[in-house]
């Protein structure tokens, strides 16, 4: 199914019309119709109630799968309504794809929802999702805008299931969480996991260091943008630009080259988030170069974020007084008063 279809009027679509489509499966449900998922209203959302257990599993997913990427084209619509009442469902992959669109809102009440599903849903992938969806309130907390006691809720439950045996997935999902954290007991367990020798916990611990802002991380990202992996290196390319890791620099630039092309987009994005010397200059050759439509809207939209990362360094260089200075420049504005009188 394609979900890039845009009806001329989506709301002039018959909600009956789209439950029938959804039940007539000799028929592939026509991309126009999702539209009429966003903004659900509570007559609509019982009567998709009535009508969503007799969709058979497989159209269920796709459904999801659809809205999902719908969602992450056009910002203008809300699938929160209709993510809310998929996530009873009884299949997991449905439930685990409700989570990941409703990872995309911000609720303080989906804090609760993901809590409960971290701890008892019967799926280790809806439970991984879960973990992940609390990430966004982990960094909410941080910068003050959760009280700090719901932090310490959430950072408490994510640490208890990182400890406990649990899917290594879930796991995680929740020590990646737990990357945005300032709490003392983070780091150590970045660390053991980075030195676990195990590809995947190596790659979560990567990604937690790249939400720490912590630079005693830059030489492991560093190191690991030469691993042999290329889960790993891609990782560390990805760390290495949320941390602002000015020396990776050169080698960022060599993997602009890189065979992997998921690793050439994070150097890409991390040169971007980087800046520096050098840096415009090679973003700027690779869009010549490229010949893929989609690399080159990609890289134009680096372009831009390199500005806004060359206009702060610019702001970050212009001198802004201290207090000091203030009342160094109080008492010469008042000795000239004096004189002047």
């Amino acid at each position: 199914m394609c979900a890039q279809t845009s009806p001329d009027n989506p709301a002039e679509i018959p909600f009956r019309q789209v439950l029938d489509a959804l039940l007539d499966e000799k028929e592939a449900f026509h991309p126009r119709y999702l539209y009429r998922f966003s903004d659900l209203e509570e007559p609509e959302l019982h009567l998709i109630g009535e009508t969503w257990p007799n969709v058979s599993v497989r159209r269920r997913r796709a459904i999801m799968e659809d809205i999902e990427e719908l969602g992450e084209t056009n910002l203008t619509l809300s699938f929160e309504e209709f993510s809310r009442f998929a996530i009873s469902d009884s299949d997991a992959r449905v439930r685990e794809l409700a989570v990941r669109i409703l990872g995309e809102y911000e609720s303080d009440d989906l804090i609760q929802l993901f809590e409960t599903l971290l701890v008892n849903d019967s799926d280790a992938g809806v439970r991984a999702v879960a973990a992940t969806g609390l990430g966004k309130y982990v960094y909410l907390g941080e910068i003050e805008e959760l009280p700090e006691k719901t932090l310490n809720q959430i950072v408490d439950r994510l640490i208890r299931i990182y400890s406990q045996p649990e899917a290594m997935l879930v796991r995680r999902r929740a020590l990646e969480s737990l990357g945005y954290s300032s709490r003392d007991e983070i780091n150590p367990m970045i660390e053991s996991a980075f030195y676990s020798g195990i590809e995947d916990w190596i790659v979560t611990a990567l990604f937690a260091m790249g939400r720490t802002a912590n630079s005693q991380w830059n030489p492991h990202v560093m190191e690991m943008l030469e691993n042999d992996s290329t889960e790993i290196r891609y990782e560390a390319a990805r760390a290495a630009g949320e941390l602002e890791l000015h020396d990776a620099t050169d080698r960022l630039i060599e993997l602009l080259d890189d065979s992997d092309t998921d690793i050439r987009m994070a150097a890409i994005w991390s040169l971007s988030q980087i800046g520096g010397e050098g840096v415009r200059d090679a973003l700027e050759e690779l869009y010549d170069e490229t010949e893929d439509e989609e690399e080159a809207d990609f890289i134009d939209q680096a372009l831009e974020n390199l500005l806004f990362t060359e206009d702060m360094e610019v702001f970050s260089l212009i001198e802004v007084p201290d207090e000091e200075d203030d009342e160094d420049l109080d008492d010469f504005e008042n000795e000239l008063e004096n004189e002047e009188t």
